[in-house]
């Protein structure tokens, strides 16, 4: 997202690149598929050059099943990241909302063009440089999350463009759901309850107030939930 390329009438609003660029590193959480809040630092980061499924989104597998595709991707950012949350980040640029655009390293890997290979993200062409061309190649054709299905690009689905099984702003059905830990959000923190524990049954998750699903106890403790106290 260099600015010289883009003129700020383009959708993200990106503004001129700084004249030094931050470099921002130390543990993560993730906020969503693209998006991630870095311990002690109060900018969050947008990854530079892809764009993940919406919170909300859902997407079809190979058997034509609907799945909380933004939650996968989210889930897939944390695995990326891994159980020490340690990120390095190189500012590209900012984003009309504040936000850092940037390239992130953790584990010695480029974490966003990795999120593309593995088919969780897609390259965002209108905002990169080409940069993860050939990881999404790779991931399509290797029919690799994402692409093992079928899906509305990112920037689509914010438009309105929902697929046929989607009905628009719905979410999935319990029975759907693949992932059964609650990760809900109160004034004790982010908590996770296991299927079986004591407040499971009574916790309600709201995606749309940051609360998730997960599919394992990694998953929860790498994008920032604790298991409860006592």
């Amino acid at each position: 997202m260099r600015a010289f390329f883009l003129p700020l009438s383009f959708g993200l609003g990106l503004m001129a690149l700084p004249a030094t660029a931050q470099s921002l590193s130390g543990q993560a959480n993730v906020v969503d598929g693209d998006t991630l809040a870095i311990q002690g630092e109060t900018t969050r980061i947008r990854l530079y050059g892809v764009d993940a499924p919406e919170g909300k989104q859902t997407c079809n597998d190979a058997g034509g099943q609907r799945y909380l595709c933004g939650s996968r991707a989210a889930d897939a950012l944390a695995e990326l990241i891994g159980r020490n949350g340690r990120v390095t980040c190189r500012e590209e640029d900012r984003d009309r909302y504040g936000r850092v655009v940037a390239v992130c390293h953790s584990n010695g890997r480029d974490i966003n063009g990795e999120l593309v290979r593995h088919g969780w993200a897609v390259e965002y062409g209108q905002y990169s440089d080409g940069r993860y061309s050939d990881e999404e190649t790779e991931a399509r054709q290797a029919k690799r999350g994402l692409w093992a299905g079928t899906f509305v690009k990112p920037w689509d689905w914010r438009r309105g463009e929902r697929l046929p099984t989607e009905a628009a702003g719905g979410a999935v059905r319990a029975a759907e759901r693949t992932c059964d830990i609650k990760g809900n959000i109160s004034g004790s923190g982010r908590i996770y309850h296991l299927p079986g524990s004591r407040h499971y049954e009574n916790t309600q998750i709201s995606e749309a107030s940051g609360e998730r699903w997960f599919c394992s106890e990694d998953e929860a403790k790498a994008a920032g939930w604790r298991a409860p106290r006592g």
